[in-house]
């Protein structure tokens, strides 16, 4: 009988990313459910980076950096589809980002989104750049 019943000899340690999607979506969460803009900026910035890492080691993209693109455009998108949406245009100024609780939260998805896609953009051409 086998002793190490669940590892696979090709896999002799355990990944790291599952911790860090788990924190990201919990701090996430936390900050666009109760509307503190750098916690939920963060969370998802935490988020979608671990999800591009865990596909980049699963083999499933060559490197993190499209899939980072494609996460940070999905949530950017969100976030402005959401605010037109749920917010009226003659609402949509800085004076009421704190008032409308939508704003705010939908603000913060928009900017975590623009972060990581920027990110993952400047990444892959600072990578081809050094090649």
């Amino acid at each position: 009988m086998n002793e190490q019943s669940g590892l696979s000899d090709q896999y002799r340690r355990a990944s790291p990313w599952p911790l860090f999607v788990a924190l990201g979506l919990a701090l996430s969460e936390i900050g666009v459910f109760v509307g503190v803009f750098p916690v939920a900026v963060f969370g998802l910035l935490l988020f979608g980076g671990s999800v591009a890492g865990i596909l980049t080691e699963s083999g499933y993209t060559e490197r993190p950096w499209s899939a980072l693109i494609a996460l940070g455009a999905v949530l950017a998108v969100a976030g402005v589809v959401l605010i037109g949406w749920q917010v009226p245009v003659d609402q949509i100024t800085l004076e009421n980002f704190g008032r409308n609780g939508i704003l705010s939260r939908s603000l913060s998805v928009v900017a975590a989104g623009l972060t990581m896609a920027v990110a993952g953009a400047v990444a892959a051409v600072v990578e081809q750049t050094k090649h």
